[in-house]
C-alpha cells in the first residue's frame, strides 16, 4: 500500500504513508480554507478530507453574499491510496508549493456552483496547540492543527450571478489538521452516555501589520479546556513569507471571552477577547459580527451531507437555502462563522469569529440541549 510520498524521507512509523499510526476509525487529515471580502460583500469556504479507516475522501464548497442563499456543493469517493491525489469528481486542490500557494478548482457541474481560487499565504505556518478533548477515559478528539494568513484572487459562480475575487479585498485563512476526531456516523451499541455541553470558539483576525488568532473549547459550566492567543507577523507579499515557521509567533499566557448572543439563539451579537500577555498586559478586541456562514455548507454537522460519512463509490450533491429562514436551534444550525469587524481601541481589523455551542453552558445562560439566548 504504497503511495507518492513514500519517496520522501518522511515516515514516522515502520509503516507506509498510507497507514495511520492509529486504529481508531475516525482517524482523519483535512484541508480547510476560508476567504472573505473585508467590506462583508461575501464569504466562500472550501473542505476536504481523507478519513482512512472509513475509506473515505469528501470535499465541500459554499458560499454566500449579503440578501443571497447560501450555495452549497458537496462531493464524496472512496478514499484513494495514493494521498496526493486531491480530487473528487469536478472538485481538486492543488499544491503548487506547500506553504505558500494553493488552488482551488470546482468545474461547471449540475449545481451551477464553479470556481478557480488561488490562494497566497501572508505569513509563515503557526501551529495551534495540540487539542485533546475526552469523554469519560476515551481520548474523542486529539489533533494537531496549523494556520495560515493569506490572501485570494480568482472568481466565484453560483446560479445567482459570479463575482471576482481580488487580492487587495479578499482575506483568508488555510487550516490543516488531523488526528482523531467524531466523524461520520455515530458509534452504535454499548451504554448509553449522557452528551455534556461544550462551546467552540476561533478567531484569527487580520490587523495592519500581523494578526492575532484565539482558540477556546469550554466545559459546560465555562471551565477551560483549551485557551490559547497567538500573535504573528503578517508579510506585504508571499515573496517575503518563510518557508515554513518563523519563529516569530508570540503565545501568549491565556486568552479569554464573552459573548452577547442574538436572543432566542446561539448565535453572537456581539464578543469581546482578551489577550493577556506573559507580564500580564491585557489587550481586549470586540468583535462586531457582519455576515454569517453556516459551516453545515461544508458538511459540519450536515444530516446528509456530513463529515466522513459514506455516500458510495462516488457521489455529488447542492443545495441552497436561505440562511435568515432556518431555525437557529436546529443541531445542524449552531455551528457558524461569522465575518467580523474587530477593534482593540487603537487598531481596527476583519476576521472570523466561529463558534458552536451544543448542550448546557452556564456563561451562556443555556440549560437544555438546544435552548437559546434569554431575551
Amino acid at each position: 500500500m504504497l503511495n507518492k510520498l513514500d519517496d520522501f524521507p518522511i515516515h514516522q512509523t515502520p509503516e507506509p504513508i498510507a497507514h495511520p499510526a492509529t486504529s481508531d476509525r475516525n482517524v482523519y487529515d483535512r484541508t480547510w480554507f476560508n476567504g472573505y471580502a473585508a467590506d462583508g460583500s461575501y464569504y466562500f469556504g472550501i473542505g476536504m478530507a481523507i478519513y482512512p479507516h472509513r475509506g473515505i475522501l469528501d470535499c465541500a464548497f459554499s458560499t454566500v453574499r449579503p440578501g443571497e442563499r447560501q450555495h452549497c456543493f458537496y462531493g464524496s469517493r472512496r478514499a484513494p491510496m495514493e494521498r496526493t491525489d486531491m480530487q473528487v469528481g469536478p472538485f481538486r486542490i492543488e499544491v503548487i508549493e506547500p506553504m505558500k500557494r494553493a488552488r482551488i478548482v470546482l468545474e461547471d457541474n449540475d449545481s451551477g456552483i464553479a470556481c478557480c481560487l488561488t490562494f497566497s499565504a501572508r505569513t509563515a505556518a503557526i501551529q495551534e496547540a495540540r487539542q485533546t478533548l475526552w469523554t469519560g477515559a476515551r481520548r474523542t478528539m486529539d489533533a494537531t492543527r496549523f494556520d495560515q494568513f493569506g490572501r485570494w484572487s480568482g472568481w466565484v459562480k453560483t446560479p445567482d450571478g459570479e463575482f471576482k475575487v481580488h487580492e487587495t479585498l479578499c482575506h483568508g485563512v488555510k487550516d490543516r489538521s488531523w488526528g482523531v476526531r467524531g466523524v461520520g456516523e455515530r458509534e452504535s451499541g454499548g451504554a448509553p452516555r449522557t452528551p455534556g455541553g461544550i462551546c467552540f470558539l476561533w478567531a484569527p483576525l487580520f490587523w495592519e501589520d500581523h494578526i492575532t488568532h484565539a482558540i477556546f473549547f469550554d466545559g459546560q459550566e465555562g471551565e477551560a479546556l483549551v485557551r490559547e492567543g497567538i500573535v504573528a507577523p503578517l508579510y506585504a507579499s508571499e515573496a517575503e513569507v518563510p518557508g515554513v515557521e518563523d519563529g516569530k509567533d508570540r503565545r501568549m499566557a491565556t486568552a479569554r471571552h464573552r459573548v452577547k448572543y442574538v436572543p432566542g439563539t446561539r448565535l453572537a451579537s456581539s464578543a469581546e477577547i482578551d489577550l493577556v500577555d506573559i507580564d500580564g498586559t491585557v489587550r481586549t478586541i470586540q468583535l462586531e459580527p457582519i455576515l454569517k456562514f453556516q459551516m453545515k455548507g461544508l458538511g459540519y454537522g450536515h444530516p446528509e451531507w456530513g463529515q466522513g460519512m459514506w455516500k458510495g463509490e462516488f457521489a455529488t450533491g447542492h443545495e441552497s437555502f436561505d440562511p435568515h429562514q432556518l431555525n437557529p436551534l436546529e443541531p445542524w444550525h449552531l455551528h457558524t462563522q461569522q465575518v467580523v469587524r474587530a477593534s482593540d481601541g487603537i487598531r481596527t481589523g476583519i476576521g472570523v469569529l466561529e463558534q458552536i455551542v451544543a448542550g448546557p453552558y452556564a456563561p451562556g445562560g443555556f440549560t437544555e440541549f438546544f435552548d437559546g439566548a434569554k431575551g
